[in-house]
């Protein structure tokens, strides 16, 4: 202890006031770092028809179309693989034409007809495409079948439609179902159990067509 003119200052009490100031040095600091308080997400109705029946739900606007499928209406035949468009899992028809459901939002498709696994086929009475799988084995885990069914049918009708693909020799004129075409086309849609060359044997099937070289 040191006495100054009667005023006397202990180590202990020194100590104990510089906790002090840091303490409340610290909360002021935190209190001017901490964040700002996020908003609540945005929702917004959105119509659509899926599966032949007109659907209306409420979403997040931050919600995939995947997701809304999965989550929103227990449409769980879409699957969800890497979530990054590079497996086809989650493939779906929209107006006709296959994306990928985890790359784009539910929003973005007000309007639109969408067809999912669901809506293909049904257990007494399945699409030509998936009796086709299961005719050919073109499926193991089966987990991938559901985007790889899907994208199978988008493929014969971008074919009969006169679609090209980088496989197509001549874009000037309409392209036929070969093999190569059919893998070319198939390409997006990733089976890790390796069924490529059953599900192109189903295609060639539901086509009529045979194998080519």
């Amino acid at each position: 202890m040191t006495k100054d003119d009667g005023f006397a200052v202990s180590r202990r009490g020194v100590i104990a006031g510089g906790v002090a100031t840091a303490t409340l040095g610290g909360t002021a600091v935190s209190a001017q770092t901490q964040p700002a308080q996020q908003p609540a997400p945005t929702t917004m109705p959105v119509t659509f028809k899926v599966n032949g029946r007109n659907t209306k739900i409420d979403v997040d606007t931050r919600t995939t179309l995947l997701d809304a499928l999965r989550e929103t209406m227990r449409l769980t035949g879409t699957k969800k693989g890497c979530d990054h468009g590079q497996c086809g899992a989650c493939t779906v028809i929209v107006e006709g034409r296959r994306i990928n459901s985890c790359l784009t939002l539910a929003v973005m498709h007000e309007g639109d007809t969408i067809t999912t696994i669901e809506g293909l086929g049904t257990e007494e009475k399945l699409h030509a495409m998936q009796a086709a799988f299961v005719k050919h084995d073109g499926y193991q885990c089966g987990y991938c079948t559901p985007g790889q069914i899907c994208s199978a049918v988008a493929t014969l009708d971008e074919i009969k439609n006169g679609i090209p693909s980088h496989a197509t020799s001549d874009i000037a004129a309409k392209p036929g179902v070969t093999t190569a075409e059919l893998k070319e086309r198939m390409s997006g849609n990733i089976c890790r159990c390796g069924a490529y060359s059953n599900i192109i044997d189903a295609i060639h099937d539901v086509a009529g067509t045979e194998r080519t070289a």
